[in-house]
This record gives C-alpha cells, structure tokens and sequence, in this order.
C-alpha cells in the first residue's frame, strides 16, 4: 500500500463499501483504501435482519426518518430504492421483496450481501485495510493525514464512515465523531435506537415471553403524546420488543435521557376505539350463555394474553362471567385492554440497539456531495450523520444513497481540483 493515496475511507461498513464502490467506478484511474480496525469486514451487516440482510424498502421517503427531513430527502433522491435494487442485482445480488415491503437477497443471506460488496471492492483494486485502526486525523497542507495503528497515510480525499455505537461487539465504539470533532464539527447527543425496552420485572411481562400480537403504543411527556404507533409487539422475559417497540424506543429513550416525564401507553386493540370496545363487552353480555371473560377476550388477543389481562384485574376476572361484570369492572377492563401503562425502566442499551440516534448535524453537511461545510476535502456519511430510520431496511438504504452521493463527488472533485479546495 503506498503512502500517498487519492482517497481514504475509514471504517468499512456498508456506507463505506458502498462509498468506495461508486468512487472507483466513477474513477477507476483513483488509488482507493478502506480502513476498519475489525480483523473481518462486515459484522453489522451480516448479523442485521435475523442474518439476512434487510437491504432497502419498496418505498423510502423523508418521513419514515428521524433528523432534518428536507435535507434527507434531497439526499435520498440522489439514490433511492429502486437504484439499490438494480445496484445490487449488478452486484450479483438479486433483491425479493416480501409482503412487509422489505427487501432481502433472495438468497435469504446477509453474506451473499457482504461477499457482492467485496467481490466488487476487488473487482475495483480498492485496498481493504483490516485491522488498520485509525487514532488521528489532520489536516496536512491540501491533503490530510491519518495516524492508524500501522504507520501513516496521506490522502487527498478523507471519507468518515464509522458508523454510531450502536452493536459495539461488531466494532462500532464512536470514535468517528472524535475524528469529526477534530475538525471543526459538532456532535449532537446520541442514544440507542431501534433498541428493546426493559420493564419492572414484577410486571407480568415475562409469563407472555415469546407471544407476539398487534397493539398501539401512545408516548406521552409530561401528559402530551408524542408520538404514536401501530404494529407487532413481542413479549420477552426482559420486556418488550417486536417492530412497533423498536420504532417507539427512539422516542422513550431520548426524552428519559433528557430527564422528561414519559411514559408509555399499550392499547391492544389498535383499531377499534375504547367506546367501542366497552360496546363489544355489552353486547357480549347480552348474548345466551356463561361466557368467561378470558373467553370472550381470547377471540381478539392470543389466549395467554387474553388470561393475563383478565388476571391482573382487581378483583381478577378468570372466572367471571361476561354477563356478570358490573359497570365499574367493564369500565376498569376496558382501561386496561386499551390504555394500560407499562412500568419502562430503560432500554437493553447500546449492545442491543440496532441503530444510533443523534450525531453529526447534517446542516454541517453539504447535501450535494456529502462533503463538510467546515473542512474541504471530508467527508462524513452513514450512521455517522443526525439521521435515523425506522425499523424496515430504511438505515442501509440511508447508507447507500449517502455512499453513493460521496463515492461519486469526491471522485469527481478530485479530477476538477486536485488541491480539493472548494466551497
């Protein structure tokens, strides 16, 4: 590897790869490098979507993310998510999409994801420099040069991708945003996204570990909702997860961290609203017979479900019949089966968060390249950035349109202005 190269890309990700792809492509002539201090490539990759690889959505907009929405939107029009699908099917990587409207390989594996990026790096003679942690980052005269732990490196073109803190055990600690720092950015504060939330664990969470079913969750602060979602919650013996709580989680988490009054509210009856559901409860108890509550509630709810709910009544109704509740314990039910307050102690934090929120401001980034507006010739892409989505292939398809957006500029600048000083 010489010393003196065209660009350099630190950390190796899917933003990365896909940053060194497009450069090399746009400019073939260019002496390319990756660096990642991981020993092997691509561990968020291969252990996202259950190990396969959630690569992008059938539809992707502005608003399925968290951050400044004008500018992400100008980005991802750049490279959306019908140019990912014919991305990756140059890459040798043909797309499915199911009926949730993610799209996975078909080969239903996150490494034939992972082993089209690299065939493609080879294919390309982009340099992937595993091992190679970077401690500093400087300018040096028109380029910039970088310490890492085998010696130094001067580049035309810096290009941070190091991702968030989010799945620490696959390399992502944070250290790009000190790199940024360096340079004259700012960093806003981060917290786990995308990530399962913890619950008393006197609460009867764990009697339902491994159901799952569709619900509401309302947030509110300080009594004003903020935010509310509908889909699948799973119940595990820490809590609750499913996508509708990893959506949600974003939301608990940073108005906790900030110290906030929040609290979340589960409605297990999405659609009906609550005068209707008391309606159901009546008219039930019209009908003929001794139908038990947990009876009656098993025909909407799964049936363990459905038992607990009516459990944790006081007095508990199991064995009451429908057409013996009175109005005040209809009335305590219907509460409970549709604005029950969960007892949230906190989130399985960064080693079990798929995603970071917060980072570097994208009003410090210049949406038509990538490229910063405090120091010419970097750039910083990816989960590095003040955007996050929501859970649904939304993150990686993030990753390619801003690797695309800065593979191709900074291959192009530098054939404009090789000192790399513009703005």
């Amino acid at each position: 590897m010489p010393s003196n190269i065209d660009i350099a890309i630190i950390g190796a990700g899917a933003a990365g790869l896909a940053a060194a792809i497009f450069a090399a492509e746009t400019n073939p002539s260019l002496s390319i490098a990756l660096l990642d201090g991981a020993k092997t490539l691509g561990a968020k990759i291969l252990v996202s979507g259950g190990g396969r690889c959630n690569v992008t959505n059938q539809r992707v907009t502005a608003s399925d993310f968290h951050g400044n929405r004008k500018l992400i939107e100008r980005i991802l029009r750049r490279f959306d998510e019908q140019a990912t699908v014919r991305w990756f099917d140059s890459l040798g990587v043909p797309l499915q999409t199911e009926a949730t409207g993610k799209l996975f390989p078909k080969s239903n594996k996150a490494r034939t994801v992972l082993d089209g990026l690299l065939r493609r790096c080879e294919a390309l003679n982009v340099s992937l420099l595993t091992h190679h942690l970077v401690r500093d980052l400087t300018r040096a005269g028109g380029e910039f040069l970088i310490q890492h732990s085998h010696g130094t490196l001067r580049t035309k073109r810096a290009i941070l991708a190091t991702g968030g803190r989010s799945l620490p055990k696959t390399g992502s600690d944070g250290s790009g945003w000190g790199l940024a720092q360096q340079l004259g950015h700012t960093v806003t504060a981060t917290y786990p996204a995308l990530v399962p939330l913890l619950l008393e664990p006197s609460f009867f969470h764990a009697k339902l570990s491994g159901i799952s079913h569709d619900v509401t969750l309302t947030t509110t602060v300080a009594g004003k909702t903020i935010d509310r979602r509908t889909g699948s919650l799973l119940w595990t013996h820490f809590g609750i997860s499913g996508p509708v709580v990893l959506d949600t989680s974003r939301v608990w988490v940073r108005a906790a961290a900030q110290g906030e009054d929040v609290r979340l509210h589960l409605d297990c009856f999405p659609q009906p609203s609550n005068q209707d559901v008391e309606k159901w409860l009546i008219q039930a108890a019209s009908l003929a017979g001794r139908k038990l509550v947990p009876t009656l509630l098993a025909e909407r709810l799964p049936t363990r479900v459905a038992t607990m709910l009516a459990d944790i009544q006081q007095p508990a109704l199991s064995d009451t019949p429908v057409n013996l509740l009175s109005k005040e314990a209809r009335r305590n039910l219907v509460q409970t089966l549709t604005n029950l307050g969960l007892p949230i102690i906190g989130s399985r934090g960064w080693n079990f968060a798929e995603v970071t929120a917060g980072g570097v401001p994208l009003e410090e980034i210049s949406p038509h390249s990538m490229g910063s507006r405090h120091m010419p010739g970097l750039y910083v892409i990816g989960e590095m950035l003040d955007c996050d989505g929501r859970i649904g292939g939304f993150n990686f398809q993030w990753a390619w349109a801003t690797g695309y957006v800065t593979g191709c500029h900074a291959a192009l600048d530098i054939m404009k202005q090789p000192t790399g000083e513009e703005r």
